[in-house]
């Protein structure tokens, strides 16, 4: 077979140009070593894996109805499910959503890749928090849109930005993670909240909330949803990958009917449907045992493992690191002085055996090279304190040599 004149690289849609890969993934590859003390990825402990639970429920899925699990199902998702989910935002933070609104998708990153094909168009202005979440700005970039960065202060974003922003030019979507943030650790503050809504309720634009940190709050108090606010102008994604298991990858999306209705087509085009049997153990495993109690005893465990990074930080970094303080999720995020290269810091730290996110990806519109982000929930007290101590030896040594680093 003659295979001369064969390119395939030419033949790659133009739309992919543009589309970063996932550098936490690329950096992973480097933490597998054991003894590697990574705070790179942004891992769930894997110790609060309900197992036993999820296997009676799987036990019981297949006992009860396992044919019926093992068949094709509706695109929108195991309609108990949906209403377990309803009935919990009811609960918990009193916002009223019905079933019908809820997509249960592939992990809420595949709601964020739904509302970017039903949505975006080439050359769409997509506003992000700055720094902001990586998977995010990957999902968005394959359709093509114009990044715009909105700097994320330590109460949120920041409004006057945003609003100047909108006043200049139309904006599509605002994405944001108002809980904990990815990246940061970052919360926003009600009255930010508030500003926010002032700002853009009302305008030809949707705001993406995408909460699957919310229900990881160890200090401070819940804050009102953004959705809360903008009713069917918010578009909110919910996921179980934090607060059971993320191996299961299933989250969801809310939207209003006209949007919903075009994500099912999309999802339809994409997969027919999310994993029914997974969507069926979960709901066993809901409705047999007590989420509220399973989430605390997390809560609890990343409360002491996020003390322990903000007390080593404090020990042994230079003053001249500055660190977030977050009130629950699973980041904190560092700012160095800007001479101060993360990218090149990496490639010193990974030979100490100790791995970090460095923050350039981060951001859209380019900076962050002195930021670095470092998740504290999947590892130990005793790692977390060896690996500061060994990061902040080494920002020590390095500081100065500021043409080195």
């Amino acid at each position: 077979m003659n295979t001369a004149h064969f390119n395939p690289t030419s033949l790659f849609a133009e739309r992919m140009s543009g589309v970063p890969t996932s550098f936490i993934r690329e950096i992973l590859k480097t933490t597998v070593q054991p003894d590697v003390i990574s705070f790179a990825g942004g891992l769930p402990n894997p110790a609060f894996f309900p197992v036993e639970a999820f296997q009676a429920a799987a036990d019981s899925v297949f006992s009860k109805s396992g044919r019926n699990a093992l068949q094709y199902a509706q695109t929108e998702g195991y309609l108990p499910l949906r209403e377990y989910i309803s009935a919990r935002y009811k609960q918990i933070q009193g916002l009223d959503i019905k079933p019908e609104e809820i997509l249960i998708t592939s992990g809420s990153q595949q709601g964020i890749d739904l509302v970017g094909k039903v949505l975006v168009n080439p050359g769409d202005t997509v506003a992000m928090e700055s720094p902001g979440y990586l998977g995010a700005i990957q999902s968005f970039s394959v359709y093509q849109p114009n990044f715009a960065g909105i700097t994320l202060t330590n109460e949120g974003v920041d409004v006057d930005e945003l609003e100047a922003l909108y006043d200049k030019q139309d904006v599509k979507l605002f994405s944001a993670i108002p809980n904990f943030q990815n990246p940061t650790g970052i919360s926003y503050t009600e009255a930010t909240r508030e500003r926010v809504a002032t700002a853009l309720m009302g305008r030809n634009t949707l705001i993406i909330e995408d909460d699957p940190y919310g229900d990881l709050r160890f200090s401070g108090v819940r804050a009102k949803s953004l959705r809360a606010y903008f009713g069917d102008q918010c578009i909110l994604f919910g996921s179980f990958s934090k607060i059971a298991a993320p191996g299961f990858r299933l989250g969801w999306v809310v939207a209003a009917k006209p949007i919903m209705e075009k994500l099912i087509i999309a999802k339809q085009a994409t997969d027919l449907h999310t994993n029914f049997v997974g969507q069926r153990i979960m709901h066993e495993y809901l409705v047999n045992n007590d989420l509220e109690a399973h989430i605390g005893r997390i809560k609890s465990a990343y409360q002491a493992q996020c003390e322990v990074m903000l007390g080593a930080i404090e020990r042994h970094f230079p003053t001249e690191a500055v660190s977030t303080k977050p009130e629950g999720g699973m980041f904190v995020w560092v700012t160095m002085p800007e001479h101060f290269s993360t990218v090149k810091f990496f490639d010193v730290a990974i030979k100490q055996k100790v791995a970090f996110v460095p923050g350039l990806p981060f951001y859209v519109n380019g900076g962050g090279s002195n930021t670095m982000r470092l998740n504290y929930s999947c590892a130990e007290a005793t790692m977390i304190e060896e690996g500061i101590k060994r990061l902040g030896a080494m920002m020590h040594e390095l500081l100065p040599q500021t043409a080195t680093v």
